[in-house]
């Protein structure tokens, strides 16, 4: 198993290449092939536009969720509680950084502690799943949670990573039968999530199977850990294996399809490159309940809680925009005003 100061020392080196280089995935979100018809007698009024919604029990002003980040280092201190004050004031869901390391030393559990700051706030806890193979237990996933007074627990999926990593946690053997024990056996929510590369159909069903409460298809086309960890590696051979997946995974529009093919009534978290408001229409549109983004808040959330605060009101201006041309009045009626360009089958 990984040191806590070697896992503590990575996150660090993360947060600094995700800033500093360029690690966009060379595949796109896919929401490029699908447009909206513009209606110009949309017969609804601007002002009386509701972009609110309800999920696990909690109101959102807007269905936005700033994705899982960082935490477990000085400087994510600072990050976590700029993040988790515009949660609150804006009224939207947050998801913190992996806390394993917190799991292992509870002295680094304080950049995880935002609550004070975001009473109200969805928050969601977050392990890697494949911890579940290395000792990690249904307890732990408890703890965890109640170590920041989360509302649910992401478990995320990130084989790929784990396989460019030196020394890392690549068996990933029956590991559903550990996600459904999970599910059966706590009292909260539990969202599994990719971390950039994509959800398949055989991925889906079986994530569907385990008992899951959502899924967070984190399609390829925004931030590729591929390239993070090709530019944090030491090793040539480590770099030269990482660059190898530049153009590796699923699309977020078609892993959203995937997800609704395979279980229709799954609540869907769409994440992976989304860009805008209008990325995350479309990911409306296609079925998703909430649409989340990382990359857009990590640069801000280093500067203050305005300038996250800036970039939710952005969005939500976007979104509301959107529903009004397209005379969508509620979140909900996007879903169907999605048209394929250049009549690719829509099968």
């Amino acid at each position: 198993m990984k040191k806590v100061t070697d896992i503590s020392s990575r996150k660090s080196e993360h947060i600094k290449v995700n800033l500093e280089k360029d690690v966009h995935s060379g595949i796109t979100n896919g929401l490029e092939l699908f447009s909206f018809d513009h209606e110009a007698l949309p017969e609804i009024d601007l002002s009386q536009i509701d972009t609110s919604v309800d999920i696990f029990g909690k109101l959102l002003d807007t269905p936005l969720l700033i994705s899982s980040m960082t935490g477990g280092t000085e400087e994510a201190i600072t990050i976590n509680r700029n993040l988790a004050m515009a949660a609150e004031e804006r009224k939207i869901a947050l998801g913190l950084g992996s806390q394993r390391a917190a799991l292992e030393d509870p002295k680094l559990a304080t950049s995880y502690k935002v609550r004070e700051f975001a009473p109200n706030t969805l928050l969601f806890a977050n392990l890697g799943a494949i911890q579940l193979n290395y000792g990690v237990s249904i307890e732990d996933c408890k703890r965890i949670v109640e170590m920041i007074q989360a509302d649910g627990l992401i478990l995320h999926l990130n084989p790929l990573q784990e396989a460019i990593q030196k020394g890392g946690n690549v068996n990933f053997k029956d590991l559903s039968i550990k996600i459904n024990a999970v599910c059966m056996n706590v009292d909260f929510p539990v969202i599994v999530k990719e971390v950039g590369w994509g959800i398949s159909k055989r991925t889906a069903r079986i994530i569907s199977e385990c008992g899951v409460s959502a899924i967070d298809v984190a399609g390829a086309g925004g931030t590729s850990w591929s390239q993070v960890e090709m530019h944090a590696a030491k090793e040539l051979s480590r770099k030269n294996l990482a660059s190898l997946f530049r153009e590796w995974g699923i699309s977020t529009a078609e892993s959203i399809r995937n997800v609704k093919e395979i279980s229709p009534e799954m609540p869907i978290i769409a994440s992976g490159g989304l860009y805008n408001g209008l990325d995350m229409a479309k990911c409306y549109g296609l079925g998703a309940k909430l649409a989340g983004a990382a990359g857009l808040f990590l640069r801000s959330a280093t500067r203050g809680v305005d300038e996250v605060i800036e970039v939710i009101d952005q969005l939500r201006d976007q979104i509301r925009t959107i529903m009004f041309a397209t005379g969508s009045s509620k979140i909900i009626d996007l879903i169907g005003k999605l048209v394929l360009k250049n009549n690719i089958d829509n099968g």
